[in-house]
């Protein structure tokens, strides 16, 4: 008895066929077929605008929030530079009176001095 061994032909022509058949089960199973494959596809298009939409909506509303806190943030600190320059305006003012308040002190001082001056020297006449 003689043993079969398949030539290379015969090995290309097994392969072919098992590959036809596998087309032919996927073909089968395909889901263009299904007659419910077109309303799935419709409700996972839904589904995606849906979700693209809700994304969408989060992210303005995040640009809005982020808006608002650099409003905020930027009347802070105009309020907090406003407050800064009353109170330099307040330091300055003090400075000046304080400077007006010496200047007095000394020139009455003087005036003082002035009159013990002439005092004494009305006493000696």
């Amino acid at each position: 008895m003689k043993k079969y061994e398949p030539n290379l032909a015969d090995r290309l022509g097994v392969a072919a066929k098992a590959k036809q058949t596998l087309l032919e089960k996927a073909r089968a199973k395909a889901p263009e077929n299904d007659p419910k494959f077109a309303e799935k596809q419709a409700a996972r298009c839904a589904a995606a605008i849906a979700r693209e939409a809700r994304v969408a909506e989060r992210k303005a509303v995040k640009l809005a929030e982020k808006a608002l806190r650099a409003e905020e943030k930027a009347a802070k600190e105009a309020a907090h530079a406003a407050a800064l320059m009353a109170e330099q305006e307040a330091r300055e003012t003090e400075a000046a009176e304080q400077a007006a308040r010496e200047i007095a002190l000394v020139a009455e001082r003087k005036a003082a001095r002035d009159a013990r001056y002439a005092a004494r020297k009305a006493r000696k006449r």
